[in-house]
This record gives C-alpha cells, sequence and structure tokens, in this order.
C-alpha cells in the first residue's frame, strides 16, 4: 500500500513542474486524493460491498471534482493533472504510467450491460477537455491532443487530434521536398505543420495541391500537343498568388517580422 503511495507520489513530481515537496503533493494534489480514493472504493466494489465502493467514490467526487467508477480498473503511477471534470465510468481499464488532464471523460455510448468503455494501454496522455467514448482501445504511448472526440480504436504511439479524433501521419521527406517546390512555384506555402504536431487541416490541403500538381502538370502537356497540331490562342494572364502563411503563435508571427525586415534591409 505504501509503496503504492511512493509511486503515485514520485509519477507527479517526473510530471508536474510546478511540485515542490511530498507533503505538499500528498495534502494539496486533487487527482492524488482522487486515485487514492479510488484504490478504497475499488476494494469495496471487487469484495460485493458495492454501496460502499459508492459512497467512497461519491464522497472523493464531492471533494476533488473527480467521477471515478468504482469499478474501473486503473494501473500503476496514474496521474491526473488539476483532475476538475475528469469522468472515468464503470468499465474503463487504465494501464500503468498514464496521464489525464482537466475535464477529460472515458464515457461509454451505449445503455446496454458489458464493456462499454474505453481501454488505455501504457503510457497514454490524454489531453485537457478530450473525450474518449466507447469500448474502443487505445494503444501504448498513444497521445490524445485536447478537445479531441475519439469514438474509433487509437494504434499505439499514434497522436490523435480534432473533432472527430484524425491520426495524425508524418510525411517522408521525398513527399516534403516536392511539395515545397510546388508551394514556391505558387507563391503559398501551405506546410507550417511542425514535425512535432503535424496539422490535420494543412495535411488536407497539402493533398488538395498534390491534386492540383497533377491537373496543371497534365494542361501542360495537353497544350503543348495541341500547340505542335497547329492549335493557336491568346495567352492568358494567371492573377499572381500572393505570398501567405498560415500563423498560429506569436513567436511565429516574430519571425515572419524578422523576416520581413531583412527582406526590406536586403532589397535597400
Amino acid at each position: 500500500m505504501f509503496d503504492r503511495l511512493r509511486e503515485d507520489i514520485q509519477s507527479v513530481f517526473d510530471r508536474d513542474p510546478a511540485a515542490r515537496t511530498s507533503f505538499e503533493v500528498l495534502t494539496t494534489y486533487p487527482g492524488l486524493h482522487a486515485v487514492m480514493a479510488h484504490r478504497l472504493a475499488h476494494w469495496f466494489w471487487r469484495h460485493n460491498m458495492k454501496w460502499l465502493g459508492r459512497v467512497v467514490s461519491n464522497t472523493a467526487r464531492w471533494l476533488t471534482g473527480i467521477e471515478i467508477h468504482p469499478g474501473a480498473t486503473i494501473g500503476r503511477r496514474f496521474f491526473i493533472d488539476h483532475g476538475m471534470g475528469v469522468v472515468i465510468g464503470e468499465t474503463a481499464v487504465i494501464g500503468d504510467d498514464c496521464t489525464l488532464y482537466h475535464g477529460v471523460t472515458l464515457g461509454g455510448t451505449t445503455w446496454e450491460k458489458g464493456k462499454r468503455h474505453p481501454t488505455l494501454g501504457r503510457d497514454v496522455v490524454v489531453g485537457a477537455g478530450a473525450k474518449v467514448l466507447g469500448p474502443i482501445d487505445i494503444g501504448d504511448g498513444a497521445r490524445i491532443g485536447s478537445n479531441a472526440v475519439v469514438v474509433k480504436p487509437v494504434p499505439a504511439n499514434a497522436t490523435v487530434v480534432g473533432i472527430p479524433g484524425r491520426l495524425v501521419e508524418r510525411r517522408s521527406e521525398k513527399d516534403n521536398a516536392h511539395r515545397e517546390k510546388l508551394a514556391r512555384k505558387m507563391g503559398f506555402d501551405a506546410y507550417g505543420a511542425t514535425q512535432d504536431a503535424p496539422d490535420p487541416v494543412a495535411n488536407a490541403i497539402n493533398c488538395m495541391l498534390d491534386h492540383v500538381h497533377v491537373l496543371e502538370t497534365k494542361m501542360s502537356r495537353m497544350c503543348e500537343v495541341l500547340k505542335s497540331m497547329g492549335y493557336t490562342d491568346e495567352e492568358v494572364d494567371l492573377p499572381e498568388l500572393t505570398s501567405c502563411e498560415i500563423v498560429s503563435t506569436a513567436e511565429e508571427l516574430h519571425k515572419l517580422g524578422g523576416e520581413d525586415e531583412a527582406r526590406k534591409e536586403g532589397d535597400g
């Protein structure tokens, strides 16, 4: 029992830089209190003292703002950061070393008996406000972004963002090279997603740019064939696409501002 408590306290130090002392963690962290209460409630639940389990669970909910059904199965070193508004359903299973942030729901999608809630593997992180719904499996090491709504299984070490949740895929260097070349040609840069957290919206734009690239190549070949057959037509000047970039952070704004200043100095 005390070994598990020491593990839980150490897991707070490992994942929360604001933690200072073990006494502070033990007395002021609602996530730790909720996990401690759940262990007692779960013991009552497994030993067929379900009413007592619900009483302990409801008391912990009132004190911490975290609702964990006593029937849920939780592994070692489980950490709930901040915690307010977290809901974990009866048949949820959480592996070792998982982390949940405030507003997370591990919920069900049916009123029927049986397995209704998600199963999280080891080392899963679920961001603030995310909803993981239904009897789905979340693989080891998966990351679920804040406010994502996940209703389908997630493979190991994958990252899911958005509503509904979509897997974030990394592109190969070859794909990036030809897309950057096309972007420079068009005067438009849609590849603002970082390698750490690719943007699914930017990925969709990338796919459209790929399609435009193929169409442009085919149209150029068709025009060449028509000209070789003697067809002539007036040259049409297409409107120039001004350079633009998807900017999402103050750092990127500062970077763009610095580039503009350097460009002006170079022109001067």
